[in-house]
């Protein structure tokens, strides 16, 4: 019976549209003199979704059509590799990228930099509003490729109820997790598990070792570029996800993902997760759970008591790709409508925003979330070749859920194959 209404659940995420209650808006951008259609690409979680609204709203200005299209995060991450690396003209005019796609996508040249149109429209826009430190984040050698539009970290949610009548603690540590999933019990039928963290695909084991790798102080790369990730600390975090995984999951937890958790945790299966803060919006929406009272929210656990939570901080972008055919300075201002003060004063109902003006109105998973970020492991480099360490990363870890490979071969085989495209590309002599 849960399996049945877990899959019924997530057939009514997926139908289910979401933006804010009676949002009238307007689209403020001066009609271009010829026809003209603009598409966007990204993916879906409730705060995207509102600010596709928000694009969407443009279609009543004349002579302009805009397009959105949100998919599953790896399916539209791959439709823009696919249509971006060919080098010919864009079937894209805005594209939705995160942290990890700024070295990819940029540092590859894919991108147009909007360095101009950022100083052009800065006053207009209070475009001083977002902090540096999110430009930072989508900058290279200068060139800023994105305006960042949202906010994002994962960490810890759980039902508050449940972990009163066990008398259990927030964890603090993954030690804490561990001790808690015991107490609730794996083989508890009154939940789907007791504690999940995503791995489901080899992207999100990527995600969790990074940021494990990171709490214990290792890094991906060395100065040189060589790999640094099949150290001692990778190991340590390799073996804490499988210790983990292994505690509180089970083999069932392995295939749960994203949609899962999220469901599973309104529809009251699943008692805690490790889950995204642009999620975190759902478990609070009256329509979505009569569990709203019951959920909290706490910072991410650390993998020791002096380590950094082990959280990443993250940040989403929209970005122009560089072969765009349309006019760049309407694109831009079409991403102000979702970007401006007034649109992320109302999206911050349903997400982490990134302007200053609006940063209290968010849920009541703010406060966590923002403990999260300031006390956490930070982000990826910006390096290009961090797009092969996460592509060989996502290749070989699985296969230590699968119990094919140990973690030390797990690393040291991501490891090999980093070195062997790494010097293809050029980046190792």
């Amino acid at each position: 019976m849960k399996k049945f209404l877990l899959v019924l659940a997530t057939l009514l995420l997926i139908i289910v549209p979401v933006g804010a209650d009676g949002h009238e808006g307007h689209c403020a951008i001066e009609a271009p003199a010829e026809a003209t259609e603009l598409n966007m690409i990204g993916w879906s979680f409730p705060i995207t979704d509102f600010y596709a609204e928000e694009l969407a709203e443009c279609n009543e200005v004349e002579n302009l059509t805009v397009n959105t299209q949100l998919l599953a995060s790896a399916d539209a991450q791959e439709q823009v590799r696919l249509a971006l690396s060919t080098g010919g003209d864009s079937p894209y005019d805005i594209v939705h990228f995160a942290n990890s796609g700024v070295a990819e996508w940029g540092g590859a040249g894919w991108l147009l930099p909007l360095n101009d149109l950022i100083d052009q429209y800065s006053e207009e826009y209070n475009l001083d509003d977002i902090p540096a430190a999110a430009w930072d984040a989508v900058t290279i050698d200068g060139q800023i490729y994105g305006v960042p539009i949202v906010g994002n970290t994962l960490h810890f949610i759980y039902r508050t109820d449940i972990y009163e009548e066990l008398g259990l603690e927030v964890p603090e540590t993954y030690d804490d997790v561990i001790a808690n999933c015991e107490a609730i019990g794996l083989d508890n039928m009154d939940y789907d598990s007791p504690f999940t963290i995503n791995l489901s695909a080899g992207w999100a084991w990527e995600i969790e070792f990074f940021q494990f790798l990171r709490a214990y102080g290792g890094d991906f790369l060395n100065e040189d570029l060589t790999p640094a990730f099949n150290s001692e600390a990778g190991l340590q975090a390799a073996e804490l996800i499988l210790d983990v995984a292994n505690a509180c999951m089970g083999d069932f937890g392995y295939s749960f993902d994203l949609n899962d958790q999220e469901v599973a945790m309104q529809l009251g299966t699943l008692p805690s997760t490790n889950m995204w803060a642009s999620r975190a919006a759902n478990m609070s929406d009256p329509e979505r759970t009569d569990l709203g009272d019951v959920i909290g929210y706490a910072p991410a656990p650390r993998v020791s008591e002096d380590s950094p939570r082990a959280g990443s901080a993250w940040n989403d972008f929209y970005g122009i790709p560089a072969t765009v055919t349309n006019d760049p300075e309407l694109i831009f201002q079409l991403i102000m409508q979702a970007a401006d003060e007034e649109s992320q004063s109302e999206a911050a109902a349903v997400g982490m925003t990134t302007r200053l003006a609006v940063a209290g109105n968010g849920g009541p998973y703010l406060e966590a979330a923002s403990v999260t970020v300031a006390e956490g492991i930070g982000s990826y480099d910006k390096h290009p070749a961090i797009g092969i360490v996460r592509a060989k990363l996502g290749e070989f870890l699985p296969l230590i859920g699968t119990g094919d490979l140990s973690p030390q071969e797990a690393l040291d085989q991501a490891a090999e194959a980093y070195l062997e495209e790494a010097t293809a590309q050029g980046y190792i002599e």
